[in-house]
């Protein structure tokens, strides 16, 4: 199977707008089975066993496609990265969404920048609009406590706080001292036990990301066991593992959030003539990923790197 999927793969290098996660280019493989096109784009900081599930999702859309969904669109949010105030209300102005997650608790950077970042957004959106925050688990249980009450204050109430520490014990500790909702997210999908999150008491709100999660039908497995209302996220892809995120959202049975995936907005170009942006808050859809028709191959190093990583990491996948 590794030799089809080698052979029938795309390796792509995105610059991104904004540095984003750390990172300014984008990297991942785009594999092709009978079922249409799965993106496999773990990040570096992803050890090999680590990166199993991602493959698995892949090979979910390439091969075996995704569930019926219940509904025909998704809501979703904005997505702001680390920029200045200015720079922050445009893209939240821009994005013709009425909810905007604001990044927070960047490496160097100080909690009063970030307040002023959430007060601008909140003026872009309006009255009306929604403001949440994701710290990317940097605090400590202290300080958490402080820059969310700050934050909220900025926010004139916001929505919910994502991840603000890193561990399950630590969300659990800052949920019982702010009256913000916690939502987790690598605290679900860098876990053995993703259900550890609900039954510890950490979060309010699990976020669930397809590609981290080893597909559509396991994250859904995962929302249905841990009993927490959800909010689907992207994993920074293409059009054509976005697609994965989009039938997740469709599938589930009650979404009660606008969900993280109208992130192509951060990436300088796509791999698909037709992307999935978002129109007036909403992303349609799809019944399987689109093709990528208009996707620029990566450099040749670039593409024996992502091509190493597939072998190595399809070694392991039958562990999963």
């Amino acid at each position: 199977m590794l030799g089809v999927f080698a052979e029938q793969s795309r390796v792509y290098a995105i610059p991104m707008r904004t540095r984003f996660r750390g990172i300014t280019v984008r990297e991942g493989l785009l594999l092709r089975g009978d079922a249409g096109w799965g993106e496999f784009c773990p990040f570096h900081d992803y050890s090999d066993a680590e990166a199993v599930p991602w493959l698995a999702s892949a090979r979910e859309a390439a091969e075996h496609g995704w569930p019926e969904p219940v509904r025909d669109r998704v809501p979703v949010n904005a997505t702001i990265p680390v920029v200045d105030p200015r720079r922050a209300g445009e893209i939240a102005a821009a994005s013709g969404c009425a909810t905007a997650k604001v990044k927070v608790a960047d490496p160097g950077a100080d909690l009063a920048d970030d307040v002023d970042r959430v007060a601008a957004v909140r003026d872009a959106l309006g009255p009306g609009g929604k403001v949440r925050v994701d710290a990317n688990g940097a605090w400590d249980v202290d300080t958490a406590v402080r820059a969310i009450r700050d934050l909220d204050k900025a926010a004139n109430g916001l929505e919910y706080v994502e991840q603000p520490c890193r561990t399950i014990e630590e969300l659990a500790a800052v949920r019982r001292r702010v009256d913000v909702p916690i939502a987790a997210d690598e605290s679900i999908r860098r876990a053995e036990d993703p259900m550890r999150v609900a039954v510890a008491g950490a979060a309010d709100i699990a976020v669930l990301k397809v590609a981290p999660l080893g597909g559509v039908r396991r994250a859904l497995a995962v929302a249905e066991a841990c009993g927490l209302p959800c909010v689907v996220s992207s994993a920074l892809e293409t059009s054509v593992g976005l697609a994965a995120g989009v039938a997740l959202a469709a599938a589930l049975p009650e979404l009660d959030y606008a969900c993280g995936l109208a992130t192509l907005s951060l990436l300088t170009s796509d791999a698909v003539s037709r992307p999935l942006r978002a129109i007036d808050g909403w992303i349609p859809v799809l019944r399987e990923a689109p093709a990528p028709d208009t996707l620029r191959e990566a450099d040749d190093d670039t593409r024996d790197l992502w091509l190493s990583r597939l072998g190595r990491v399809s070694a392991l996948v039958r562990r999963f």
